[in-house]
């Protein structure tokens, strides 16, 4: 038996989107520390776009924007996959069409929208599939390493975060009163993923939050799945409600000597 204890426990993944996804990154763990994965994307057209990548594996479609289809999802995969062990929830979007603009001129739809996928979807994914979890399941969501930074480029994203990060708690109180499943968050730094590359200004992001890590190389999808992992195991057990950070050091490191001789020689 391994440390992490998956082996032959089924968990359900969210969000795939191709290779460089850290849902894929997470499930193909999973599978190597053997687990069964059941996978659901957001649509056919999607699942067309990986029948290379999941080719052999159960894969369902769910838009989680459908509470409808959430419904039809627990149905489907708890009814033929259940007890699941775990659920990872690595869904987000944000309308970023028009280009970065201002707070202050988010539109009511957009904001809507995206917290409804981004962040309501974890609610009533929980609430759809609590008659199919085990009794000590765990579910992990991914969220962003600080939800009180203002960036600019992620606009109305960052308070979207935070209330995904409200849900985790609360979750986790209201399920805790007749079920041991967990629900934490992984807030990772900036990764090199497909879904950031559409943010605009992200590049640059990404370079500065490389160059403040305490080791100065950025954050890899790899480290961020591997804390996924480990929260998904009963190996995490005495951890619920959290958000844990996972940014290699980033959030500690504002005052780089480095980045500041930098700054210092452009003024």
């Amino acid at each position: 038996m391994s440390f992490l204890n998956l082996t032959d426990k089924t968990y359900l993944v969210l969000g795939v989107a191709n290779k460089k996804s850290v849902a894929y990154h997470v499930a193909a763990m999973i599978e190597a520390e053997g687990g069964r994965v059941v996978y659901s994307v957001r649509s056919e057209a999607r699942q067309k776009s990986l029948e290379k990548l999941l080719t052999g594996k159960l894969v369902y479609t769910c838009d989680v924007e459908n509470e409808a289809e959430i419904k039809a999802l627990a149905e489907a995969v708890g009814g033929a996959h259940g007890p699941l062990a775990g659920i990872v929830h690595s869904v987000a979007f944000a309308n970023y069409s028009e280009g970065l603009k201002s707070f202050y001129e988010t539109k009511r739809a957009d904001f809507l929208q995206a917290t409804s996928i981004s962040a309501f979807s974890l609610v009533e994914l929980a609430g759809a599939f609590k008659p199919y979890l085990a009794k000590d399941a765990s579910v992990v969501t991914i969220s962003i390493s600080s939800t009180e930074v203002t960036a600019a480029n992620y606009g109305y994203m960052s308070p979207i975060k935070a209330a995904l990060e409200g849900c985790v708690r609360f979750l986790a109180k209201s399920f805790s009163q007749d079920t041991q499943v967990r629900f934490n968050a992984v807030k990772a730094g900036p990764l090199k993923t497909s879904a950031s590359a559409g943010i605009p200004g992200y590049l640059e992001n990404y370079l500065y939050a490389e160059a403040l890590t305490f080791r100065k190389q950025a954050l890899v999808t790899e480290e961020v799945a591997n804390t996924v992992l480990f929260l998904l195991s009963p190996r995490s057990s005495g951890i619920n409600g959290q958000g844990i950070i996972v940014d290699a050091g980033l959030g500690q490191n504002f005052f780089d000597e480095q980045v500041v001789k930098a700054f210092s020689r452009t003024i």
